[in-house]
C-alpha cells in the first residue's frame, strides 16, 4: 500500500498526536550521505565539514535516495570544542574527535571565549544548515543540530577531567559553562535564521551513568531551560536528541518538553528504558519519540537482520502505543547516528525505510 500522507504531513500529524498513515522513520544518516555524492564516489569526511555546499547537498541527496520523514543537520560532536581551539583529528572517512584537549589546569576553564560563529566549522554547519532547509522545506521538516553547553565543555576539557572539577573546582566550571551557555545562544539566533522548522539539542550528559538529578540540575538543566526557551523565542521547535545508557527522561521530556525525543537502548543494561518502558511510562504522551534501532547494525548486518529487526521494533511500537491509546507517537530511527564510515551500507538504511512504509501501518 503506497503512502496516503507527505512527509510533512505526517511528520506534523505525528508530532500533534493525531493519527497517521504509517509511523514516521529517520535513520539519523548524516555523515554517511556523503557517499551519495561525487557521482556515488563520495567524498572524505573533510571534504563534507568544510564546506557549506557539500555538507548540505549530502543532505539534499540523502532525502531524495531514503525518502525520510525528517532532515536533521547533524554534523559531528566536535564542532565547538574545535572553534574554541581543540584539536579535532579528523579522519578521511571515520567520525571526527577531539584528541588535544584545552583544559590542564583549573586556570584554564577561565580562559574560554565566545569565537565568531560565522567562522570555523560553526560557520559552515549554519550555512549548510541553511542551504539544505532551503531546498527541503516544502518536502520535509527540517531542523538543526547543536551541542548541549555540557557536551561542549567536555569535548574541550575531556569528559573525565570536567566530571572531576565539578567537585574539585566548581565554580570553575561554572564559569565556563556560562560561556559555553553564551556560545550556544549566539548559535540559536543564527540557526534562527536559516529557516529550520526545529533544532536539535544533544544533551548527551542527562544520564544516571554519569550524573545524577542533582549535579545534572546544578552543572546542565539550568542553563539547558534557558537555551531552551530561546528556541522557540526565534520560531523553532526545540528537540533533543540523548544516546546515553539511562537517559534523565524526567527532566528532558517531561520537564524540558521538546517536539521530539531521540534515544537509544542498550539491552545488556537492566536499567536502559525499552520502546515499551518509554510508551508505558507515559513518556509518549508528552512527544514524538524516535529509536532505537542500534546504529552498528548498518554496518555489520545483512538487508535480512536489519530489516527483521525494523520490523520487530514496528511490532513493539505499534502494541505499546495501541495499549496507551496513542496513535502516532513514535518515529522509527537509529539509537544514535548512522555511522558515517564508508563501508556503512546504504542498502541497510533503505531498508529500514522500506519495512516501515510496508509494516508501519497504524490503524
Amino acid at each position: 500500500m503506497a503512502d496516503t500522507m507527505t512527509h510533512i504531513e505526517r511528520a506534523s500529524a505525528a508530532l500533534s498526536g493525531q493519527k497517521v498513515d504509517r509511523l514516521t522513520t529517520y535513520p539519523i544518516a548524516s555523515g554517511v550521505c556523503r557517499k551519495l555524492l561525487n557521482g556515488g564516489q563520495g567524498i572524505k569526511y573533510n571534504e563534507w565539514a568544510h564546506d557549506p555546499k557539500l555538507f548540505a547537498d549530502a543532505f539534499i541527496a540523502g532525502q531524495r535516495y531514503f525518502d525520510f520523514d525528517f532532515a536533521i543537520g547533524l554534523m559531528d560532536l566536535s564542532v565547538m570544542a574545535g572553534d574554541l581551539g581543540a584539536h579535532v583529528r579528523m579522519d578521511d572517512q571515520n567520525t571526527p574527535f577531539v584528541d588535544e584537549h584545552i583544559i590542564h589546569s583549573p586556570e584554564d576553564y577561565e580562559k574560554f571565549e565566545v569565537p565568531d560563529i560565522k567562522k570555523g566549522r560553526s560557520g559552515v554547519l549554519l550555512e549548510g544548515t541553511k542551504r539544505f532547509a532551503d531546498v527541503l522545506k516544502t518536502e520535509v521538516i527540517t531542523a538543526g543540530f547543536i551541542e548541549g553547553p555540557l557536551l561542549a565543555l567536555s569535548q574541550s576539557a575531556g569528559a573525565e577531567r570536567m566530571f572531576m572539577d565539578m567537585f574539585t573546582n566548581p565554580t570553575a566550571v561554572h564559569n565556563a559553562m556560562k560561556v559555553m551557555t553564551a556560545y550556544d545562544e549566539e548559535m540559536v539566533k543564527a540557526f534562527g535564521q536559516t529557516g529550520v522548522a526545529g533544532l536539535c539539542w544533544d544533551y548527551l550528559w542527562a544520564n544516571y551513568s554519569c550524573l545524577g538529578d542533582k549535579e545534572y540540575e546544578e552543572f546542565e538543566a539550568k542553563y539547558a531551560r534557558g537555551l531552551n526557551k530561546l528556541v522557540a523565542d526565534n520560531g523553532m521547535a526545540s528537540c533533543i536528541h540523548n544516546c546515553a545508557d539511562m537517559p534523565h527522561l524526567d527532566t528532558q521530556i517531561k520537564d524540558y518538553k521538546p517536539a521530539i525525543y531521540s534515544m537509544a537502548y542498550y539491552p545488556l543494561i537492566p536499567d536502559s528504558p525499552s520502546v515499551t518502558k518509554v510508551i508505558e511510562g507515559g513518556y509518549a504522551d508528552k512527544c514524538l519519540v524516535a529509536g532505537q534501532i542500534d546504529p552498528q547494525l548498518f554496518i555489520r548486518a545483512s538487508v535480512e537482520k536489519i530489516s527483521k529487526v525494523t520490523s520487530d521494533l514496528c511490532q513493539e511500537v505499534k502494541t505499546a502505543l495501541c495499549k496507551r491509546g496513542l496513535n502516532s507517537q513514535y518515529c522509527i530511527a537509529s539509537g544514535c547516528e548512522v555511522p558515517p564510515d564508508m563501508v556503512t551500507k546504504l542498502e541497510n538504511i533503505k531498508a529500514v525505510v522500506d519495512v516501515v512504509k510496508a509494516e508501519g501501518k497504524v490503524n
